[in-house]
């Protein structure tokens, strides 16, 4: 499959009229919808849109490479597309996009399909082909520069393979003072799709051109390509590492090394090489035995990955929190005028309720797909399932397994899954594809289940009974404390574990107990900080930049929509006071909210909640008692500002 089979004339679009970021991949993925490459546009849309997520595939000098790979997709296809007057797309160099590339990949796309789109990645690095392309008036047109461009590629990498070779020959007989400078490298993104090799190609031509030479291992959608040899490694002066996944990485032990993003070797390739040539990158250290080292290594990546998975299942079960609490607290605020057997009252409650059921099977099921991919999605959700019944498990029990047995079922689900990956690791390809239809679903659901069945639902339905009861008799002193803590927790890193962890626990006492006392802390210790970092921008305004004061501004609206993350580029640039100033204000926001006994019975909103609290007004004050002290200690504590 070349080029031409993949950039079909009836996919083409030769005047965009989209404007904005959102507009060209809606008209982008309706084009595809038309010409039948997709069968769904709501899916592929949602994974180009998540891959953006991640970060902008516009990426840079006017091109965007939007891509997805999904089982929407009937047939590898690229669709060209050219604004005439350019696209706002949040591309990395800020500038507007004028050529598109939708790359549609079929979930199971074979190698030629993968070798012909990084083929396509590694000709748009050319700047020659991008501004012809920019001039091109007819689909035919496209094709042409691209028929031209592929096969002027190919004899180039017909000669290199040739030079290749002869410089490993001459290199052996070569004196090492006499030798070229020599570096290697290795390049990958998440999807291993399009960046991965056009770092690849912007370093090998810009090598080139400052007479280095270079060898570049790609880890993409196809596998590792150009795989680096202990004797590449050794005779290196330095390494190149422009990945934004994991790589093998004990094999460069004691080489000086530099481990940027992928997008620093598209954009930035002639400064990583001369970085590397300059010896200015640190030297990787592996441990003393290949063992010891490779434990090591999994050992710090099992708590980042803790983390991650953990914030995978968080994150897609929030919208059903949201969607559901304040649904639900809405019903409870019009029961008291309606009544509690009108169709209003019922409607609403009954919606919430049935997005709250989904909450831990949703938690469970994104953990579980995090650690072991689409197999632990069945599996993980039927754990879930599982541990949200009070009678599902070997004894019967009033209170179920709740969200920590919900937790442990998506980790149980996913690393299940993983197992069973190596124990099938080997079997006969003619059965390879018994793996996703049968042996893990099957093998899969009957381990969790057991596991669910057997140990964790009756132990942690007893934990959470135990939880629920301590929380009932709570005294107002420990209830005051532990709100405290709570609040001040959203403020340690505004958004990060600590922050996740205090939201996290008071989700989980919400679902099982329908008791928000403990959101009310959490909520007015999220608010604090943006509303703090505003009211001092305010007040004390030569302790601000002129900047800073702008962009402190935004911190009103992003503080009572409940925000915290508003705080976080202050937090980033002046980490001592505007951190311990936060923490203090949110922990006396967070303490006043259970000392006053106030409750929020949903999990998001900020201040377009506080209707629905028990004492709207004593939580308003709460943030507010909370705000001031904050923003006071802030505003005295902190130097007066140097305008640059």
């Amino acid at each position: 499959m070349n080029i031409q089979d993949l950039l079909l004339k009836d996919a083409m679009i030769m005047d965009l009229q989209a404007t904005t970021k959102e507009a060209a991949v809606d008209e982008m993925v309706a084009r595809y919808k038309d010409i039948g490459v997709i069968t769904d546009d709501a899916l592929y849309r949602k994974d180009i849109l998540a891959r953006e997520a991640q970060s902008s595939t516009g990426i840079g000098e006017g091109i965007a490479m939007p891509h997805a790979k999904d089982s929407a997709v009937q047939r590898a296809t690229v669709l060209f597309a050219k604004s005439q007057n350019g696209v706002e797309y949040d591309a990395l160099d800020g500038q507007p996009v004028y050529l598109f590339f939708m790359i549609a990949a079929p979930e199971g796309a074979n190698d030629t399909h993968l070798q012909a789109l990084a083929g396509l990645s590694s000709l748009l690095i050319n700047p020659q082909l991008v501004a012809d392309l920019k001039l091109a008036q007819t689909p035919e047109d496209v094709q042409e520069l691209f028929a031209k461009a592929q096969a002027a590629k190919d004899a180039e990498d017909a000669k290199e393979e040739a030079e290749e070779a002869a410089k490993a020959q001459a290199a052996a007989a070569t004196p090492a003072d006499e030798q070229k400078p020599f570096i290697v490298a290795v390049t990958a993104c998440p999807t291993g799709i399009a960046h991965t090799y056009m770092a690849e190609a912007a370093l090998k031509e810009t090598a080139a051109k400052m007479g280095i030479d270079i060898k570049v291992e790609t880890n993409g959608s196809e596998g590792v390509k150009h795989q680096l040899t202990a004797d590449d490694i050794s005779r290196a002066t330095g390494v190149i590492i422009a990945a934004d996944k994991k790589v093998d990485m004990p094999r460069f032990n004691g080489k000086h090394l530099l481990n940027r993003p992928v997008i620093d070797g598209i954009k930035k390739p002639a400064e990583l090489i001369q970085k590397t040539l300059d010896e200015e990158g640190s030297i990787f250290h592996a441990t003393e035995s290949q063992a010891s080292e490779e434990a090591s290594a999994d050992k710090k990546t099992l708590w980042s990955r803790i983390y991650q998975d953990l914030m995978n299942g968080v994150s897609n079960m929030l919208p059903f929190v949201v969607g559901g609490g304040i649904l639900m607290a809405i019903s409870f605020l019009l029961e008291q005028t309606v009544g509690a057997h009108s169709t209003t009252f019922i409607f609403l409650n009954s919606l919430g309720n049935n997005a709250f059921n989904f909450l831990i099977p949703v938690l469970a099921a994104y953990i579980a797909i995090s650690i072991g991919d689409r197999p632990a999605l069945m599996p993980g959700f039927v754990g879930g399932y599982m541990a949200s019944q009070a009678t599902a498990s070997v004894i019967s029990s009033d209170s179920p397994a709740g969200f920590l047995g919900g937790l442990a079922a998506g980790f149980i689900a996913g690393w299940v899954i993983v197992g069973l990956k190596k124990v099938f690791k080997n079997l006969p390809q003619t059965l390879d594809g018994l793996k996703p239809i049968l042996i893990f679903p099957v093998l899969g659901l009957l381990i969790v289940g057991f596991i669910m069945f057997f140990m964790v639902n009756p132990v942690f339905a007893q934990i959470n009974l135990w939880l629920s009861t301590f929380l009932t008799h709570l005294g107002a002193g420990n209830a005051l404390l532990l709100g405290a803590i709570l609040g001040g927790m959203m403020s340690v890193d505004m958004g990060g574990p600590f922050n996740k962890a205090a939201y996290t626990f008071a989700i989980g006492v919400f679902t099982t107990t329908k008791d928000g006392s403990l959101m009310a802390a959490v909520m007015a210790g999220g608010m604090v900080p943006p509303l703090a970092i505003a009211v001092a921008a305010t007040i004390f305004k030569n302790k601000f930049t002129g900047s800073e004061r702008k962009q402190a501004f935004a911190n009103y609206v992003l503080g009572i929509s409940f925000i915290t993350e508003g705080a976080i580029p202050f937090a980033a640039t002046d980490p001592l006071h505007v951190i311990v100033s936060s923490v203090i204000g949110s922990a006396i926001g967070g303490g006043l909210t259970q000392l006053w006994q106030i409750t929020v019975p949903a999990p998001h909103g900020g201040i377009f909640v506080a209707p629905l609290a028990n004492h709207g007004l004593l939580f308003v004050l709460a943030v507010l008692i909370g705000t001031f002290v904050s923003a006071l200690i802030l505003g005295l504590w902190r130097p007066v500002a140097k305008e640059a």
